[in-house]
């Protein structure tokens, strides 16, 4: 007879584990006849296919594709990101070594947290927030303290104003280009003050970039030009920037990476060193290989960029068009989403089972922030289907909230 032990437990970090409500949704939208506008999943028709697979036989004649490599990352794609990160801060000297690349920028984000961050630390995070950084601080037991973003994102003059008032946070995250889930692009303005309020208080900043090359309209009415304003970096020293080769190659390489001072990068590499040793040589040379071909890379990221507006603008005028002024919605300059808020008092969470019903699905807003405002928004992805794809869904949405207020 064997003994009797107690049950196994569990870690106490768990009993504040919840699923993201995106990817539960996911799981739920896997049906053929559902139309998804709720992952922000990129085109598969855009992926590069033909390209990616002739960087991986390119790299397969080397030996060391097929070899572990440093935790830090590749030193060949370390140095592509380098010099790429060098580029947007206007020229400035980006040195390799503050490169860390990881498995995917989610990743960068669990290991930033828990390098940074002790159990009851503050966290500050945009409101209404990206799901998956409300997980990773969840997770890294941070108090989570959210300030509203606006037109020009992060209210930093609201951040100010709680700093004054006591406010301590370790780390402040934020998404500055094409925001998820609101698609909004922070001011340069806003950039130079937050910066700024980092070195006055100590705190750090990560600057979570995943979509900043998806630009594809005029960011800055002043100047009209077709990208945004200089990275947050640029105005401080303690700003970590985040990226990720998920949404303009694919996301299957697995690759993301940050920039960051040296002891944050060290900090990381130990924690990494315990969590996987180390990445794919093969993806990460295959990325190194598609970012560092600079001419096939633009024309490349035109193709997105021609393409997502076309789908972004597919999105929105349908929209407008079949709610007629019962929904507000945003008009994307880049990224992959539209923010909508019902005007009528819809509750999107609601909707969102009718919808399903009609075959069509979004991210209801109460996933991104608790204020009862986000009630009535919702988040939609153009990124993944045509303009024809998308027009149906925009019909079948209409459906869904003809029936919804009928109660039916």
């Amino acid at each position: 007879m064997f003994a009797t032990y107690p049950p196994a437990g569990l870690a106490r970090r768990t009993e504040s584990l919840s699923s993201s409500a995106i990817r539960d949704l996911l799981a739920l939208t896997a049906r053929d006849d559902v139309i998804s506008l709720a992952g922000g999943l990129p085109a598969t028709d855009l992926i590069p296919i033909d390209r990616i697979a002739a960087a991986a036989e390119a790299v397969l004649r080397t030996p060391d594709a097929v070899q572990y490599c440093e935790t830090a990352g590749h030193r060949t794609l370390r140095e592509v990101i380098a010099a790429r990160e060098s580029v947007e801060r206007g020229g400035v000297s980006v040195p390799t070594d503050t490169v860390v690349v990881t498995h995917g920028s989610q990743q960068a984000l669990t290991l930033l947290a828990q390098a940074l961050i002790d159990p009851g630390a503050v966290v500050v995070v945009d409101e209404p927030a990206y799901t998956g950084a409300l997980q990773v601080f969840s997770i890294a037991e941070a108090r989570i303290e959210a300030v509203p973003i606006t037109e020009t994102g992060m209210d930093t003059d609201e951040l100010d104003r709680r700093l004054t008032a006591g406010l301590r946070p370790t780390l402040v995250h934020t998404v500055a280009n094409f925001h998820n889930p609101r698609g909004v692009t922070m001011s340069e303005q806003r950039r130079r003050h937050l910066a700024a309020l980092a070195d006055r208080y100590g705190f750090w900043v990560v600057e979570d970039d995943p979509y900043g090359e998806i630009c594809f309209a005029a960011t800055d009415p002043a100047d009209g030009r077709g990208t945004p304003p200089p990275p947050i970096a640029c105005f401080g020293d303690r700003v970590i920037r985040l990226s990720s080769a998920s949404k303009i190659l694919a996301p299957t390489l697995r690759v993301g990476w940050f920039v960051a001072p040296p002891a944050v990068c060290a900090a990381v590499e130990l924690l990494k060193q315990g969590a996987d040793l180390c990445g794919s040589s093969m993806t990460q040379l295959m990325t190194a290989d598609m970012l560092g071909d600079t001419g096939w890379l633009a024309v490349h990221l035109g193709t997105l960029r021609r393409e997502y507006a076309c789908r972004a603008t597919a999105l929105t005028d349908a929209l407008d068009a079949e709610f007629a002024g019962l929904l507000t919605v945003s008009r994307p300059t880049g990224g992959m989403f539209a923010w909508a808020t019902f005007e009528d008092g819809t509750d999107t969470t609601a909707l969102l089972q009718v919808a399903l019903q009609h075959g069509v699905a979004f991210v209801p807003g109460t996933a991104f922030g608790s204020d009862s405002r986000y009630r009535h928004s919702l988040r939609l992805s153009f990124a993944g289907s045509t303009p024809t794809v998308l027009a149906d869904a925009v019909r079948r949405l209409g459906a869904a909230h003809s029936a919804s207020a009928r109660g039916l």
